[in-house]
């Protein structure tokens, strides 16, 4: 099964996997709040974050920029929250995909690819119970 963001497959049919980010309360310096005040406070749940990193393949450089391309495409402001599906058919509800890191080369050979990270990110505050 491909993994999919919205029902498209950004990143077949490279490797890629699929990561959470940390899990738990968001902590803040007192001081932030009062200052001079030692110590520190719960200020909520972090927001769920999903990394996906792997790499694009393609035939030629002109289908890697294709690929590029349609994965600039679907980042959008404002975010469009849809569901992410890894290729286990695990799925995370109302994610929205923010920021896209490309390697800083091609590698070039059989098959042109390069590495990435892509970010999703879920607010847990507006839509408790997603996931």
């Amino acid at each position: 099964m491909p993994s999919s963001f919205n029902s498209i497959d950004l990143f077949g049919p490279g490797p890629h996997r699929f990561a959470q980010g940390p899990q738990g309360n968001a902590i803040i310096p007192l001081a932030v709040l009062a200052p001079l005040t030692p110590g520190t406070t719960a200020y909520g749940m972090l927001d769920l974050e999903v990394i996906v990193t792997g790499r694009l393949v393609a035939d030629s450089e002109s289908d890697l920029w294709t690929k590029r391309n349609a994965i600039a495409a679907v980042l959008a402001s404002p975010a469009v929250p849809a569901t992410l599906i890894d290729h286990h058919a695990h799925s995370w509800t109302n994610m929205t995909f923010y920021r896209f890191i490309e390697s800083d080369r091609t590698d070039r050979g059989r098959k042109h690819s390069l590495s990435f990270t892509a970010l999703f990110r879920k607010n847990l505050l507006s839509t408790a119970g997603d996931g």
